[in-house]
């Protein structure tokens, strides 16, 4: 694994994590943020925001874009704390790079994110910490957000299908937000996936979010599979109505979330959510269930059964 110190767009303290076969780029000067993940001197799999390059500093919230942090449920001005000061790069001596960021003075809360690129695959492992740093307990979930370039289409598992007198009681929630078109062209509802597309001439903003008990969301973009896993905890109650994974679009960008188990955080003491990214050539755009099953499918099975 390699590490150099860049100048990316203006921010002048970031550091480029590389293997033989994918890099990502952390800024330093505000964050925590991985604002570049990709195959080497290839695209950015993450949209940026041009006007957002190289800023620092300010009280206002910036998306930036990329790869980030947040603590849900969502609520402003609680959940859109600024990123916009220098954060604290150090090496932990086992392969992976710690990214602190100064408590939030609104929230008493710190935000951390452990990365660990494989020393032989495109495979990176990414720990996102929530520390409560307040004289109380507080509660919340980690939130993991990745702004995926536009263009793309996401897809979610859903539990497995049975026959109406193999499963007489409801298998799972679909949650639904108040602007949710369930007509909208961009969604394809399948019988074992929800596929949902990112266009930039798209009209309002689309969501979704489920349990996903099959621990694993992806995009495909441009050729590209954008795998990410995670683990679903049966015992634990998750945020939104119990989502583990949501799906958000606008006309810029399409955000792939997971999220962490609802936690009553002491003083003190902190939180933990673990996402595991892949990263693939050479895959068409799936349409339907049919095209996941036979593309999409085998890759993410190839690594979630990986002894």
């Amino acid at each position: 694994m390699k590490i150099e110190k860049i100048n990316y767009k203006g921010w002048e303290n970031c550091f480029r994590l590389s293997n033989n076969k994918v890099e990502l780029i952390v800024t330093t000067d505000i964050g925590p943020r991985i604002i570049k993940f990709g195959f080497i001197d290839e695209k950015n799999e993450f949209r940026e925001v041009p006007e957002h390059a190289g800023l620092i500093g300010g009280n206002e919230w910036r998306s930036y874009g990329g790869h980030r942090l947040w603590h849900s449920p969502e609520d402003k001005p609680r959940t859109y704390q600024p990123d916009n000061q220098p954060v604290n790069f150090i090496e932990l001596g086992d392969g992976s790079f710690r990214v602190s960021q100064p408590t939030e003075l609104l929230t008493g809360i710190q935000k951390e994110i452990d990365i660990k690129i494989s020393e032989t695959d495109s495979s990176v492992e990414v720990k996102h910490r929530l520390i409560n740093k307040n004289q109380w307990e507080v509660e919340l979930a980690v939130w993991a957000l990745s702004v995926m370039l536009p263009g793309g289409i996401a897809i979610i598992p859903l539990p497995e299908r049975r026959s109406h007198l193999e499963d007489l009681l409801p298998s799972n929630q679909l949650v639904l937000w108040s602007y949710t078109d369930m007509s909208d062209k961009r969604w394809t509802w399948g019988t074992k996936y929800i596929l949902l597309k990112q266009k930039q001439d798209s009209g309002c903003p689309q969501k979704i979010g489920i349990a996903d008990k099959n621990n694993w969301a992806a995009y495909c973009n441009q050729e590209h599979l954008f795998v990410k896993l995670f683990e679903y905890n049966h015992d634990k109650t998750y945020p939104d109505f119990g989502c583990s994974a949501e799906v958000f679009t606008n006309d810029f960008m399409l955000e792939l979330e997971t999220l962490g188990t609802l936690t009553k955080i002491k003083p003190g003491s902190s939180v933990e959510h673990v996402e595991k990214w892949f990263l693939y050539k050479n895959i068409s755009l799936p349409q339907n269930d049919d095209d996941v099953d036979k593309f999409i499918l085998p890759l993410v099975n190839s690594i979630l059964y990986k002894k």
